[in-house]
């Protein structure tokens, strides 16, 4: 059984205030509505975010949702998942019609300071490329000159392709789609040369979607860098912390082996090295709330068999972009800034 949720609720009660005194009005509105509602991308992406034929979602970016909901409710099922798609994203989060953003959002300059919204940390690091069929006979992306070329609207990718064509003196032809569903099946019909975007859902979808997985070939080029993570409306610290603070617990939770199998004897150990991490994070235990918490977050379950087709867990995937302490990555004195810091070169994209 995969990893799970349960050392989350280490953090939570440390987050979390005693009162309503210090929440902000979309913390305030999702307590009082009793359900968290997160955007996730409509078409989906395997691994990451999927529906059933009965509705249920599973994948990283929902786990993360999940652990939000356990931070918040003491339940992990509290989540209303609303489909959107690349163009309708944001403009949803800022009209307040869902509390959060677990869709593959890749954090850019212009939309963490000009859209009245704040990226809360990075989930998965990816990079864009193409996806091409291997009958196609294309080894790179440079001998992709005046092909067609499949890609979403709304998102970097359409930048990114122009400005990759450009510097390499090549031309290209776009053929955009609103619906990553109609994008796909473009692509596997033949109305597309080339199937572009972050290269985890070229991936995804060669597995989950394509007829024959092995006539289609993911291209070496990587154009650019993609710090995925979740997305939040600005203004109400209280909640953006509880989002920030869930998902580095959910990272610590991996790098302590901590999983719904061993979490209460986890929180009985006072030896355990995660219960002194948070002790010192906090400068106490807090353990009556903690526990009760903690054996309420147990009950989230994580996606198994879509999830385990992505390339890197979260720790390991942190610690290849920020090095050996990303796992945790937190303060170690107080005063400091609740933020990771990446190593020179790893860092929220300057582009919009």
């Amino acid at each position: 059984m995969k990893k799970m949720f349960a050392a989350m609720a280490l953090g939570a009660a440390l987050i979390l205030p005693a009162g309503h005194a210090m929440a902000g009005k979309d913390l305030d509105a999702v307590r009082a509505r009793g359900q968290l509602v997160c955007g996730v991308a409509v078409g989906g992406i395997a691994g990451f975010m999927v529906v059933d034929n009965q509705g249920k979602w599973t994948g990283m970016n929902v786990d993360i949702c999940r652990a939000v909901s356990a931070a918040l409710f003491g339940e992990s099922e509290k989540v209303k998942y609303v489909p959107l798609s690349g163009q309708q994203r944001f403009t949803a989060l800022q009209a307040g019609e869902v509390d959060m953003l677990s869709n593959n959002s890749t954090w850019t300059l212009t939309r963490d300071t000009a859209l009245g919204l704040d990226f809360v940390g990075i989930t998965y690091y990816d990079g864009q490329g193409f996806m091409v069929p291997k009958k196609l006979g294309v080894k790179s992306a440079k001998e992709l000159n005046g092909a067609s070329i499949c890609v979403l609207t709304g998102s970097t990718s359409e930048l990114n392709i122009a400005d990759y064509f450009r510097a390499n003196k090549m031309t290209f032809k776009p053929v955009l789609f609103e619906d990553p569903d109609q994008s796909r099946s473009a692509f596997f019909n033949g109305r597309c040369d080339a199937y572009s975007g972050d290269q985890a859902r070229l991936y995804a979808t060669r597995i989950a979607n394509a007829p024959n997985p092995d006539d289609y070939v993911v291209l070496p080029e990587v154009i650019s860098k993609e710090p995925l993570g979740p997305v939040v409306r600005h203004g109400d610290n209280q909640f953006e912390d509880i989002v920030r603070w869930t998902q580095y617990a959910m990272i610590e939770a991996e790098e302590h082996g901590i999983s719904s199998k061993n979490v209460d004897e986890m929180l009985k150990s006072a030896s355990s090295a995660s219960r002194r991490a948070w002790a010192r994070r906090s400068g106490s235990t807090r353990s009556g709330s903690t526990a009760s918490s903690s054996r309420s977050v147990t009950t989230a379950r994580s996606s198994t068999a879509t999830s385990a087709r992505v390339r890197f867990s979260r720790s390991h995937a942190a610690r290849m972009r920020y090095g050996p302490r990303a796992a945790s990555n937190t303060p170690r004195r107080s005063g400091e800034q609740h933020h990771l810091r990446p190593r020179s070169g790893r860092r929220p994209r300057l582009e919009g």
